[in-house]
């Protein structure tokens, strides 16, 4: 792929706007009660933390030091009640967290699948199947983190933070002071560092979207690959995209070993502090031994938070990177949708019109029809034949509403077919493709997505009408023969004649083959056309043929060329013109007699 026509992800900061923050907040709204109980027992749990180091200052002063053991057992007890309550508070949080993180995942999965239900096939046209599925999976996955232990993280720290300071401040608050006094030391440190930290987390996380997209088309496009031999070509591209990775992935994980060591210095800096200036309030009798133990483990609670703040931060950042994601997701609108007005008609059998349609795919790419015009009457069948790219598929793509004329209308029963829903006319239209895709499943499953209630009896009937109930008779399961992923364990003819019998079952309006033949031998072709002019009985029709020996009983043959009908006619009519119709299918007809008289050759040669 030519670098110019790369999707390029966008970039998002992380930036923690209020926009953002608000959106995500509406995702943990419905569940607001747990979010409260989430929060309380967070807040119990860091109380506590706190309150047991006040409590082990008072069992060495008022316990061990004073001799006294009435009032050491009284505070062992007080101190055995208060880790069941902890235990109790810590069970809620972890509870509350898994289950509103597992809610929010689903919920945000649930709104992507549903939106790209609805997104245009333009949209799928630019953007990668790799970049959608990180969307879906692994940035839903880390929002719902976000809201749970990323939030987990940032209200135990400041909670840490709070409860500590107060309780050195309660105990003696000139040293108190002193210890407050540092902390910005440490924030201002972390904040340096995170900055650095942050860029190479973007950079590992925007590459990793494209190494996922990567190896989606290698996986998908496996037998081209072996086929092409790109096995080493392909090794090599992907293994740049991880050295990439692993280069922004290093500087990051050197950024944050640097940054522990430089903490640890500070840390140590404000427990020498403490332990000198309480040494000195201890001997004029300002300080208990009990008040210094304490002062240590306060502070060891505070720099706890700090040291972790790269990390916390990170995570952050790639957690609001990735809710970013997900929205811009959620914001993009399809280009095609339903007018405010729009009807549903009953039926969209009659006459189809394309009045003077001008149509190109993108703004900077070139007019692919122009000015084109066709009238097609109720039931009649319409080939479509021609060189590749000259506008064949995108007259059918446009009849489905996939994409609509950029000027020009069509109409279907005389009225302007962006006046009926969309769901109204796509349901109305049969259409089997020349890649057919089947989903993973039945035979009977495959089948029935062409009408899903539809009963066992209307399926094999629709089987038989397509040509597809012979061979399936012949599978070891018969209609419940598992098809594999993406059809991979039928061959392409029988998963032809599936997508035939699906569009048979759907019972179109309108019907449309696009090159369904031409990937199939001439015993499989002859079963599709059987079933095609089942089908196509008193059915509008459009046929797009590769192989011209199908398309001879069809009312009119348009050849297409560069968006414009050269020419127009039967095929007897067309064949009296000779004109490029005529020399398109004589081509054809001696290619066909060449491997006809190469295969009879080779059979007499073995025999």
């Amino acid at each position: 792929m030519s670098e110019e026509h790369r999707f390029e992800e966008e970039d998002f900061s992380g930036a923690l706007t209020g926009r953002v923050v608000l959106r995500i907040i509406a995702q943990v709204k419905p569940y607001y009660l747990r979010v409260i109980g989430f929060i309380l027992a967070i807040a119990l749990v860091s109380f506590l933390d706190s309150y047991f180091t006040f409590l082990s200052k008072r069992i060495i002063d008022e316990g061990i030091a004073a001799k006294n053991f009435t009032a050491l057992r009284q505070i062992l007890i007080q101190y055995g009640a208060l880790i069941l309550v902890q235990a109790a508070a810590v069970f809620i949080f972890i509870y509350f967290a898994g289950i509103l993180g597992e809610k929010v995942q689903y919920d945000l999965r649930k709104k992507l699948f549903n939106h790209l239900q609805r997104l245009s096939l333009s949209y799928y046209n630019v953007t990668p199947v790799g970049w959608i599925m990180s969307r879906v999976t692994s940035d839903s996955e880390r929002v719902a983190s976000l809201v749970t232990w990323r939030f987990l993280d940032f209200v135990w720290a400041a909670l840490n933070i709070i409860t500590a300071t107060y309780f050195m401040i309660r105990i003696n608050w000139r040293l108190g002071l002193i210890v407050v006094a540092i902390i910005p030391v440490l924030i201002i440190v972390a904040g340096q560092f995170k900055k650095k930290i942050i860029i190479e987390f973007r950079q590992v996380r925007k590459i990793n979207s494209k190494i996922t997209g990567s190896i989606n088309e290698n996986i998908t496009g496996v037998r081209v690959i072996k086929a092409f031999s790109r096995e080493k070509q392909n090794m090599l591209e992907f293994g740049n995209l991880t050295d990439q990775m692993y280069d922004a992935g290093f500087r990051a994980a050197w950024l944050s070993a640097l940054f522990l060591p430089v903490v640890m210095i500070i840390s140590a800096f404000a427990l020498g502090s403490v332990i000198w200036f309480g040494g000195l309030q201890a001997q004029i009798g300002g300080m208990t031994i009990g008040g210094i133990q304490a002062f240590i483990s306060y502070i060891n609670f505070m720099i706890w938070p700090i040291q972790d703040l790269a990390r916390v931060y990170a995570e952050l950042q790639r957690s609001i990177a990735s809710a970013e994601r997900i929205f811009s997701l959620l914001d993009t609108n399809p280009d095609i949708y339903n007018l405010p007005e729009a009807i549903s008609p009953q039926s969209l059998a009659g006459n189809i019109s394309f009045e003077q349609v001008c149509f190109y795919y993108e703004e900077d790419e070139e007019v692919v029809l122009d000015d084109f015009s066709l009238e097609v009457s109720r039931g009649e069948t319409i080939a479509l034949v021609g060189p590749t790219g000259g506008g064949k598929s995108t007259i059918v793509n446009l009849l489905c509403r996939f994409f609509e004329p950029r000027e020009g209308r069509i109409r279907i029963n005389g009225t302007d077919y962006t006046k009926y829903t969309l769901e109204s006319i796509q349901s109305k239209i049969g259409i089997v493709l020349q890649t057919p895709h089947l989903f993973s499943g039945t035979i009977e499953e495959n089948i029935r997505y062409g009408k899903l209630d539809a009963a066992r009896e209307e399926i094999i009937k629709a089987a038989k009408l397509a040509g597809a109930h012979e061979f399936i008779k012949t599978l070891d399961h018969g209609y419940q023969e598992d098809v594999g992923e993406g059809g991979n364990l039928l061959s392409v003819g029988q998963k032809q004649l599936v997508s035939l019998a699906r569009a048979v079952l759907r019972k179109p309006d309108v019907f449309i083959m696009d090159e369904a033949t031409s990937s199939v031998d001439t015993i499989t072709e002859a079963l599709i056309q059987r079933g095609m002019e089942n089908l196509m009985e008193n059915r509008t029709s459009f046929i797009i043929a590769h192989r011209l020996s199908t398309i001879k009983k069809a009312d009119r043959i348009l050849f297409i060329k560069d968006g414009e009908i050269a020419e127009s006619g039967s095929h007897r009519e067309l064949l009296k013109k000779k004109g490029l119709y005529y020399r398109l299918y004589t081509q054809q007809f001696r290619k066909d007699m060449a491997l006809n008289l190469s295969s009879s050759s080779l059979l007499s040669t073995d025999s």
